[in-house]
C-alpha cells in the first residue's frame, strides 16, 4: 500500500499533485481540481515537523507543478536552441527548480508562522505572497498561477472584483480549508473554513451583477490575419518577401473590416528597410476605410538598439484624410516586458559565448516604456500586449484609459509547437477580458488566434497550424471593473492584515505559556 505517512511517498504524492495540478489549465480546464492537489500540500504542511521539511513538501509540489505545466519551454529549447538534449534537460531542469521554490516558500513560511486554527488563512496569505515575488522577481514569470484555472467556471464570477490573483487566494484557502477538514479537531474548528469555503463558491453566480462594465450600442468587424509561418523560416532573408506577399494576399479579400490586425513581427523585414511595403499597405488600407495593425522590429543602426515594435498603418481616425503611417511615427507601442533569453540576455557577454541559445535571432531588444498611449486605430482605442506581456495584469492596468476599448495581443507560439503552451497562453488573455471588462482579440502567427468577449468567453477562434483569416463582430463595453479600479490593493491589505494578526496572535499565546510556567 502507498503509505502517505512515510517520508518518502509524501515527497513522491506532492510530486504526483504538482503535476496532474497541470489539468486544471487550459487545455483541460478541469476547474476543480486545484482545489484537491492543493489540500494534499497543505495537509503535508500541517503534518511537518519543521519549516525546512515544509518547505521540501512545498519544493516537490512545484517540481510537479512546473515540471509538466511548463514542459512546452522544452520545445523551444530543444527545437530552436542548437544544444545537446542532456544540456536542455538540465536548463528545464534549473528553470523548473527555480519556480518550485515559490511553492517551497509559500510552505515554509506557513509552517513558521503555524497557528493551528488560522492555517487557511495563513496558507492563503503565504501562497498570495510568493505568487506575487513570482510575477515580478527576475522581470517575473507568472505562467500558470492558479487563478488562470477559473476562466470558465468555478470563481469565474470573482475575476472583475478582486482579479485572477484574488482567485488565487480564494483556491489556496478552500484548498487549506478542505485540509483543515481532515485534522484531529474540534467539530466547530474543523468545518467552519471549509463552509466559508463552499460559501464562497455557491454566491460566485450571484456576483455577476457587479461586473462594473456594461455592453454598449456598437460593435465592429475584426479581421484576423494567421500567417502559419514554420519559425525556421522567419528569420530566413529569401523568405521575407514570400511572407509579406503572404499577409496581403490573406487580407485582401477582407479589407472591409474596421479592423485588421497581423502578428507579433508578421513583417519580418526591419521597419526602416521596408519603407515601400509599409507606404502601398498605408495607402491600400486608408483607401478602403480600414486600419492594419502589425508586429514588425525596428532598429537603430547608428546606436545598436532594436524594438519588437505593433505599428498602425492607414485610418488612424474615422475622419482621417491621409494614412497615418510614416516611419517614426507616434502610433505605435514597443514591447516593454522582455522575454529573458528570447528578447534579452541577462549577462549576454559571457552567456552568448556559452551555447546557440544565447545567441537565438533577435535576442536583444531595448525595453519600450512601462506606460505608453493606447493605440489609435480607424477611431477605435486599442490596449496592445505582445505575447508574454498579457501575463502581467499590472502593466494591463497602468495603460488603461477611459478611452480604452479593446485589448490587443499578439503572439507568435510557433516557438512552443504543437504543445499546451499556447493554449494555456490564450487561458491567460481570457483572464484579462474577464479582469478589465474589455473585449480581446489575439492574432498569433500559428494560433491560437481568437476574439474574446468581455466576459472571458472565447467567441471565434482558428485552427492551429493553418494559414487563415478569422472573421468576427465585437462588442464593445463602457465601465470600470472593480478589479480596474482598486487592482490588488485590497488583497494585500487582506493578507497583510492576516500577516500581523498571526503574529499578534502567536505573541499573545507565547506571553500566556510564560504567564502558566510562572505560576507554575
Amino acid at each position: 500500500m502507498f503509505n502517505v505517512n512515510t517520508s518518502l511517498s509524501r515527497y513522491l504524492l506532492l510530486i504526483i499533485s504538482g503535476g496532474v495540478n497541470t489539468l486544471a489549465f487550459a487545455p483541460y480546464t478541469l476547474w476543480w481540481l486545484p482545489i484537491f492537489s492543493l489540500a494534499v500540500l497543505a495537509y503535508c504542511i500541517q503534518q511537518a515537523s519543521t519549516a525546512r521539511q515544509a518547505a521540501l513538501y512545498g519544493f516537490s509540489y512545484g517540481l510537479g507543478w512546473f515540471g509538466l505545466g511548463v514542459s512546452w519551454v522544452h520545445v523551444s529549447i530543444a527545437d530552436f536552441g542548437g544544444i545537446p538534449l542532456i544540456a536542455s534537460l538540465a536548463l528545464m531542469l534549473l528553470l523548473v527548480s527555480y519556480l518550485a521554490l515559490f511553492p517551497a516558500f509559500a510552505a515554509w513560511l506557513t509552517q513558521r508562522l503555524k497557528l493551528a486554527k488560522y492555517m487557511p488563512l495563513l496558507f492563503a496569505a503565504s501562497w498570495t505572497l510568493a505568487e506575487w515575488l513570482r510575477s515580478w522577481l527576475l522581470t517575473g514569470f507568472p505562467w500558470l498561477s492558479l487563478g488562470y484555472s477559473q476562466t470558465s467556471a468555478g470563481l469565474i464570477y470573482y475575476a472583475p472584483l478582486i482579479g485572477e490573483t484574488g482567485i488565487s487566494f480564494l483556491l489556496a484557502f478552500s484548498a487549506a480549508s478542505l485540509a483543515q477538514s481532515l485534522t484531529q479537531q474540534a467539530v466547530i474548528s474543523r468545518y467552519s473554513y471549509i463552509l466559508v469555503a463552499g460559501f464562497l463558491f455557491v454566491i460566485s453566480p450571484l456576483l455577476q451583477p457587479f461586473k462594473g462594465w456594461q455592453n454598449t450600442a456598437e460593435s465592429l468587424s475584426v479581421l484576423l490575419v494567421q500567417g502559419n509561418i514554420k519559425q525556421e523560416l522567419r528569420w530566413n532573408s529569401e523568405q521575407e518577401w514570400p511572407t509579406m506577399v503572404k499577409y496581403l494576399e490573406l487580407t485582401r479579400p477582407h479589407f472591409q473590416a474596421d479592423l485588421i490586425i497581423w502578428p507579433e513581427a508578421a513583417i519580418p523585414k526591419l521597419e526602416h528597410l521596408a519603407n515601400a511595403y509599409l507606404d502601398n499597405l498605408n495607402h491600400a488600407a486608408f483607401y478602403q476605410n480600414t486600419a492594419v495593425i502589425s508586429g514588425i522590429l525596428d532598429y537603430h543602426p547608428s546606436s545598436g538598439e532594436a524594438w519588437n515594435n505593433l505599428i498602425v498603418l492607414g485610418k488612424r481616425s474615422k475622419e482621417a484624410t491621409t494614412g497615418d503611417y510614416h516611419y517614426g511615427h507616434a502610433n505605435r507601442y514597443s514591447k516593454h516586458h522582455l522575454l529573458p533569453i528570447g528578447e534579452f540576455v541577462p549577462f549576454e557577454n559571457w552567456l552568448r559565448t556559452l551555447a546557440p541559445i544565447f545567441n537565438l535571432p533577435m535576442s536583444s531588444f531595448s525595453r519600450g516604456a512601462y506606460i505608453q498611449p493606447n493605440l489609435q486605430a480607424n477611431g477605435y482605442f486599442l490596449l496592445p500586449a505582445i505575447c508574454f506581456e498579457i501575463a502581467f495584469p499590472h502593466q494591463i492596468a497602468a495603460n488603461f484609459t477611459p478611452e480604452t476599448q479593446i485589448l490587443l495581443t499578439v503572439s507568435n507560439d510557433a516557438w512552443f509547437g504543437d504543445s499546451i503552451g499556447p493554449q494555456q497562453h490564450l487561458q491567460i488573455a481570457q483572464m484579462r477580458a474577464l479582469e478589465f471588462g474589455r473585449p480581446l482579440v489575439r492574432a498569433t502567427n500559428t494560433g491560437v488566434t481568437a476574439t474574446i468577449n468581455a466576459s472571458g468567453q472565447v467567441q471565434q477562434r482558428a485552427a492551429q497550424f493553418t494559414d487563415t483569416v478569422l472573421e468576427d463582430r465585437i462588442q464593445l463595453t463602457t465601465g470600470s471593473t472593480p478589479y480596474l479600479v482598486w487592482r490588488d490593493w485590497p488583497l494585500r491589505i487582506s493578507c497583510l492584515a492576516i500577516f500581523i494578526f498571526i503574529l499578534a496572535s502567536r505573541r499573545q499565546q507565547r506571553n500566556l505559556l510564560t504567564s502558566q510556567t510562572k505560576v507554575n
